[in-house]
């Protein structure tokens, strides 16, 4: 099962998990009106510049060849949703959540590359992995 967003150039995807539940869906409806509008800004530059959104908006994930993470500020609290770029130009969000320290836990990333792994998995083509 699989969620979009389409708009421009590039295409959104929410992970899905086995059950249908769409585990950043349910992460963006959580946060505040105020950090909701910043990530459809920030889904906005996405759709449009696709790879080529960069700092202060998006990412690369250190160590991690193919995830990147969409970064969110508000004033209390920091945000960050990952995402993984998939073939014919689409960008698959995988996992959200609120940062409590400065460094980016690793079980956090952890969560975010199973479910990479099994996104890619579900449509049996290891191959189809766009780098940047």
């Amino acid at each position: 099962m699989c969620y979009m967003i389409i708009h421009m150039g590039w295409t959104i995807k929410y992970y899905a998990d086995s059950y249908g539940i769409l585990p950043v869906r349910d992460f963006i409806d959580s946060i505040s009106p105020e950090v909701q509008a910043k990530f459809i800004f920030i889904a906005d530059l996405l759709e449009e510049y696709g790879i080529g959104a960069k700092e202060p908006y998006v990412k690369s994930i250190s160590g991690q060849k193919k995830l990147f993470e969409i970064r969110i500020k508000d004033r209390v609290n920091i945000h960050r949703i990952f995402y993984f770029t998939y073939t014919g130009k689409t960008l698959v969000l995988l996992h959200g959540f609120t940062k409590k320290t400065d460094k980016t836990p690793r079980g956090e990333i952890r969560i975010a590359v199973k479910r990479m792994e099994e996104y890619i998995a579900q449509r049996g083509d290891n191959n189809e992995l766009q780098g940047t």
